[in-house]
């Protein structure tokens, strides 16, 4: 079983649903073995709800509560650093590049220095000293107690919504199962999704599910965070009022989606 986290520096309410879909297909190739088959036909209902729980919310809170959406509004430039016995950079190059491809309006780089998302590659062993490092021992203890994760991301955001930085911690010695279901699960984080929905059956932010790929699913909910009309601060009757429109405009639903 799954078990990340996301420490969020503002936060806003979650809201769960999750019913039915269509299009059933095996999982794309190169996905790890055993990895489970995806949906790919959504109402436009079904993303809303999606959208509305993943968007808002998070397993855990530190600092002031938000005013809404979090999303980066610039060009996100971003980073490796590895420190693992196992040497999955190149793969993992190849996770960030697939989300620059297919959610084009992230406008999203590889490069060393600065960066907007740094990608943390470390051993199981390492990884509490590493949350330490980043964190100090009592938020750290007081997360891994709550969470008993195996991978972890650090969003901080200006109080208007903004994504300031990205720091995602993957475990890279546990085999490749729980290496891609950590790179592609702790992106969506790192970009905007925050929270969890264990009652939601197609998406890689389930913690129930181990999915391993950039899903139909979550690249359509992540195209909608980055469309230009969802704006960082949004809150969430602001962002239900536009959803159906930004949907459609973006031709991301199936309206005749059978049961």
């Amino acid at each position: 079983m799954k078990r990340s986290f996301i420490a969020v520096f503002i936060l806003a309410t979650a809201i769960t649903a999750a019913l039915a879909a269509s299009g059933k297909e095996p999982p794309p190739a190169g996905a790890f073995a055993g990895a489970p088959p995806q949906f790919t036909r959504f109402s436009s209902a079904e993303l809303q709800r999606g959208f509305m729980a993943l968007a808002f919310g998070s397993d855990l809170r530190v600092g002031a509560r938000p005013r809404g959406i979090r999303r980066f509004d610039r060009p996100i430039v971003a980073r490796l650093v590895t420190s693992g016995s196992i040497d999955r950079s190149a793969a993992m190059a190849r996770v960030i590049e697939e989300y620059a491809a297919k959610v084009p309006n992230l406008h999203l780089t590889l490069a060393s220095g600065e960066a907007d998302l740094e990608v943390r590659l470390i051993d199981e062993k390492n990884f509490k000293s590493a949350l330490r490092t980043a964190f100090g021992d009592q938020v750290t203890n007081e997360f891994v107690a709550r969470t008993n994760p195996q991978c972890m991301t650090s969003v901080k955001s200006s109080a208007e919504g903004e994504i300031l930085r990205s720091v995602s911690f993957i475990i890279v010695d546990k085999g490749d199962d729980v290496f891609f279901d950590c790179a592609y699960h702790e992106l969506l984080h790192a970009f905007g999704l925050s929270n969890h929905d264990q009652r939601n059956p197609w998406t890689t932010l389930n913690q129930k599910r181990m999915v391993g790929y950039l899903s139909v699913y979550d690249r359509a909910l992540l195209t909608v965070l980055y469309s230009p009309r969802i704006k960082p601060g949004m809150t969430a009757s602001q962002a239900r009022a536009v959803l159906p429109g930004v949907i459609k405009d973006l031709s991301l639903a199936a309206p005749d989606t059978k049961r």
